[in-house]
């Protein structure tokens, strides 16, 4: 049985790692590469960097808070943000990512998700969509939230993993930073039955909010959070051993 995987995500933001509610009210929190290591050194199993305003600004993602991350920590590092060209892809992957995230490049360039598995193989492709309730219907948003695509989620995904995506993750934009929990309706909905490892993001709130996604949602290969981590509401060596004593399989 694949284990699962607990996912820190670093959104970073003027050199700062910071987090808001529903993309919004963003707050300083830590020096990232300093965060980086605490994680690593913590039990995590992988590390999400985000520069949430890469693409919003028009701009290339942070090179060098990235190469000083990747030469600290062991584990496996996604990096998204700004991601638009292959040749975003190749920086990103030269300074120490193991896979690249891509959002609302994917949305701009069709062709995107496929030119870039071509050369770099599925594996270091991942779909990173970022989605909210509109009208009933659940619709990718882009440029961190800030415009409405009108993709429908469950479409949109699929054709990205169609394209090469080697990996998703569904962040919900409504559960994100609420502390709710995982927004199961959402990912039901949009990502079962995919044949590529899927991340939960948005909405853990405490460490029972994992057992209940693994629970109900037994193919959601990794759980990602961000605030509670970050104040150490929940400590991830605790958490795994909640999953553990549920027989939820984890790397302790």
């Amino acid at each position: 049985m694949l284990k699962k995987r607990i996912i820190p995500c670093l959104d970073v933001r003027d050199g700062k790692v910071t987090k808001g509610v529903k993309f919004l009210g963003n707050r300083d929190i830590a020096d990232p590469v300093e965060l980086a290591k605490f994680y690593s050194d913590s039990g995590a199993d992988e590390l999400v960097f985000y520069d949430i305003t890469a693409s919003a600004e028009g701009r290339g993602i942070f090179t060098d808070i990235l190469k000083k991350a990747a030469s600290t920590v062991f584990i496996p590092l996604t990096v998204g943000g700004g991601i638009r060209t292959l040749d975003d892809f190749d920086r990103v992957l030269k300074c120490g990512a193991d896979k690249v995230s891509v959002n609302s490049g994917a949305v701009a360039d069709k062709t995107l998700i496929s030119r870039a598995a071509k050369r770099y193989g599925s594996q270091c492709v991942v779909i990173s969509a970022d989605v909210k309730r509109d009208n009933g219907r659940f619709v990718v948003t882009a440029r961190g939230g800030r415009d409405n695509t009108g993709l429908e989620a469950r479409d949109w995904i699929r054709y990205c993993v169609s394209e090469g995506a080697g990996e998703v993750v569904l962040n919900s934009m409504d559960a994100d930073g609420v502390k709710g929990g995982f927004d199961i309706e959402m990912l039901k909905y949009v990502c079962e039955g995919l044949p590529v490892p899927v991340i939960a993001s948005g909405g853990a709130g405490k460490p029972e909010d994992f057992v209940r996604l693994f629970k109900e949602l037994p193919w959601v290969d990794a759980g990602l959070a961000a605030s509670v981590f970050h104040y150490k509401e929940i400590e991830i060596s605790s958490l795994k051993e909640m999953l553990n004593k549920n027989d939820i399989a984890v790397r302790l």
